[in-house]
């Protein structure tokens, strides 16, 4: 038997192999969260002494009690954690997509110096500009509102979409906006009507991530927020545990979890291939 032919024999074999391996991978990797999911099906008494993923017993008693412990439906910090969610997407949808096409369009003084310092904040951690920015929110008397958790994306403070948006604006043809400027189109009407509809795989990146970061955010939120009813489902999460007497709801805590799960969940089924497409390309599809 030729080398070529026993490689052609080989091939099954190492393709089980390989997807053994990545399957068994995928099992570890996802071992915390199908873990959460079913410790929520479980008493709270047993959830730490039995180690296995089937619940036995099974009960729903943790979902039921969890939806109203914190005196109020569990569904209001949903809801609150969605108003943010939606109104921060569509402000870096809005201001980011701007800027980007001014970084990557126009010319203007000084634009590649401002560019620099915009990629220079993508390395600033936000711990560090939360002191002034509550100072300032809380002299405008903001705090306890959603402002301070919405305003700021309207002014594309999240450099690493402009970046992202920039390079993909760069990789359209330059001869769309000459063609659209001979019929013409002013830079606005260039921007509307040409590249914002051809940014959309970027577009859904942003969106979908911008819900992701929102979504989970914590120190940010509970930096502004301070009244109960105005939570989100991340704080909402947090009062399911008593670090002072040690009785924490873990039940509970993990059946309003697993509820949170859900949105990301769904998002990512409905937009995964929108994701992939806009991950795999820089530019237009030849």
């Amino acid at each position: 038997m030729s080398a070529a032919a026993a490689a052609q024999a080989n091939r099954p074999l190492r393709s089980i192999v390989r997807y053994a391996v990545l399957i068994l991978f995928a099992l570890v990797m996802s071992y915390p969260l199908l873990w959460l999911v079913s410790s929520s099906f479980k008493p709270e008494q047993v959830i730490f002494s039995e180690p296995g993923l089937l619940p036995d017993p099974f009960t729903l008693r943790n979902y039921v009690d969890g939806w109203n412990k914190l005196g109020m439906p569990f569904a209001l910090f949903m809801f609150n954690s969605a108003v943010i969610c939606v109104l921060c997407i569509a402000g870096n949808l809005f201001s980011c997509t701007l800027a980007a096409y001014a970084f990557a369009r126009l010319s203007f003084p000084f634009s590649k110096v401002a560019f620099a310092i915009m990629l220079v904040t993508i390395m600033l951690p936000f711990h560090v500009t939360i002191l002034p920015q509550y100072i300032m929110f809380q002299k405008l008397g903001a705090v306890n509102t959603i402002i301070p958790l919405v305003l700021p994306k309207f002014f594309a403070v999240d450099a690493f979409f402009v970046f992202l948006l920039v390079q993909f604006i760069r990789s359209i043809p330059r001869d769309l906006d000459e063609a659209a400027e001979l019929d013409g189109s002013n830079k606005y009407q260039t921007f509307w009507h040409i590249i914002f509809p051809l940014c959309r795989p970027a577009l859904v990146i942003v969106a979908v991530f911008t819900f992701l970061w929102t979504w989970n955010d914590f120190f940010g939120q509970l930096i502004y927020l301070t009244q109960t009813e105005k939570y989100t489902a991340a704080l909402a999460l947090n009062l399911f545990i008593d670090a002072t007497s040690g009785e924490s709801a873990w039940g509970m805590l993990f059946a309003m979890s697993v509820i949170t799960l859900i949105p990301i969940f769904v998002l990512f089924v409905l937009f995964q291939k929108q994701l992939a497409d806009g991950i795999a390309t820089t530019g237009l599809k030849g």
